[in-house]
């Protein structure tokens, strides 16, 4: 006969015989709980994917982002100017990392806490490498890319936004846009600052600039947040 407690014929009291094996049914619990085979894994975190989140608050961060890619655009070619620019230039370019850096900072106020970037130890970093920044030509030729990108990114959105007093915050930060895109435009080509290219006749009489959704946004922009990739799927589309 086994050598348990139970059989040496000194039975336990009754209400230490009851703690054993209440401390033994626990244990027990313990033990199938480990064992469940129901039990979700965890889910490991992807590092390089940046989910926007819905509504207002994801358009916000999607606009606050695209802000940040044109600020950080303009610094490079500040600090590193091409050797063709033409006299003015310089200055040129400086107001307009000064006016995206103002729009920047706005949004980030705006959402507060709710920024994407909020938590995170180091900023995204931009990658430019596809865009040629060391000849006038092809600043000029990038910068008329992302501010016409920009304009219909800020048209797209404006359609989405439901908070009144955010579509009048954007719809003054758009009009700034405008005017950049504009005169980058007629640096590079003079007098296309309207062109068909960005510049929709409805009628004979009005016309509207070109608005484009997010996942267009963000398809043609996506190789200057590599590693990084943006998903959108939460943002409203339409």
């Amino acid at each position: 006969m086994s050598d348990s407690i139970i059989s040496r014929g000194n039975s336990l009291p009754r209400r230490s015989f009851l703690r054993v094996a209440g401390a033994s049914a626990a244990a027990a619990s313990l033990v199938l709980a480990g064992c469940d085979t129901s039990t979700p894994p965890p889910v490991a975190v992807d590092q390089n994917l940046l989910s926007l989140a819905e509504g207002d608050p994801g358009l916000l961060n999607y606009l606050y982002l695209l802000e940040q890619l044109e600020a950080a655009f303009y610094q490079r070619v500040v600090t590193a100017p091409p050797a063709d620019f033409r006299p003015g230039e310089q200055a040129f370019f400086e107001d307009l990392r000064d006016h995206e850096l103002v729009h920047r900072e706005t949004l980030r106020y705006v959402l507060g806490t709710s920024a994407y970037d909020a938590v995170l130890a180091t900023p995204i970093p931009f990658d430019f490498s596809s865009l040629t920044l060391t000849t006038r030509a092809g600043v000029l030729a990038a910068a008329q890319q992302l501010e016409d990108l920009g304009v219909a990114a800020y048209a797209g959105a404006l359609r989405l936004v439901r908070a009144a007093s955010t579509v009048a915050l954007l719809a003054k930060i758009a009009s700034v846009e405008a005017r950049h895109a504009a005169f980058v435009r007629d640096l590079l080509t003079p007098g296309s600052f309207a062109g068909d290219d960005v510049v929709v006749s409805t009628d004979g009489l009005q016309s509207a600039g070109v608005a484009k959704t997010p996942t267009q946004v963000v398809a043609e922009t996506k190789a200057f947040f590599l590693p990084v990739v943006v998903s959108i799927d939460a943002l409203p589309q339409a």
